[in-house]
């Protein structure tokens, strides 16, 4: 598995510089129960979120984070240290899947795989990435997974 070092010292990479089956791996997020809270309190307050000892008696017989909290980490991993898109990550659409539930003490890590390339005929200056992104715990369980599809620059011309 290719890490981002090995692909040019964490050089940014445009649509000419990515090819299928290329892969990248993030740093590590670290999430704790104090994270948990505060991001359903803000944006998820449900009581497998919130409470712990009403998450004993809910589906996940305990606290969980919010899908939505697993996927904003997956977001900055991606942004920081996982996809060296010299565009930035700009969704153009997606899928998302939660296997499993992110719990407190988990150390999450991104790794993404470039599925396929196609190159706008109407706007030569871009094409659209199709991304699989497995976001996994120190267990190396999946907790999400989420196929994207990237706007991706093509390198200006006077680089």
């Amino acid at each position: 598995m290719a890490q981002l070092d090995a692909l040019g010292g964490g050089r940014r990479l445009y649509l000419d510089d990515i090819e299928v089956g290329q892969r990248f791996t993030s740093g590590m997020h670290a999430i704790d129960e104090a994270q948990i809270k505060a991001f359903a309190r803000q944006f998820d307050p449900q009581p497998f979120h919130l409470d712990g000892e009403a998450a004993k008696n809910s589906l996940f017989g305990g606290l969980v984070a919010s899908g939505w909290h697993t996927a904003a980490i997956t977001m900055r991993l991606l942004v920081e240290s996982g996809l060296p898109i010299a565009s930035g990550v700009i969704g153009a659409g997606g899928e998302i899947n939660w296997p499993q539930p992110t719990r407190a003490g988990d150390v999450l890590t991104v790794t993404s795989e470039i599925e396929e390339i196609t190159p706008s005929r109407s706007r030569p200056d871009r094409g659209i990435v199709k991304v699989r992104s497995e976001t996994r715990n120190q267990r190396g369980e999946i907790a999400q997974v989420l196929i994207s599809r990237l706007v991706v620059l093509r390198r200006p011309e006077s680089s």
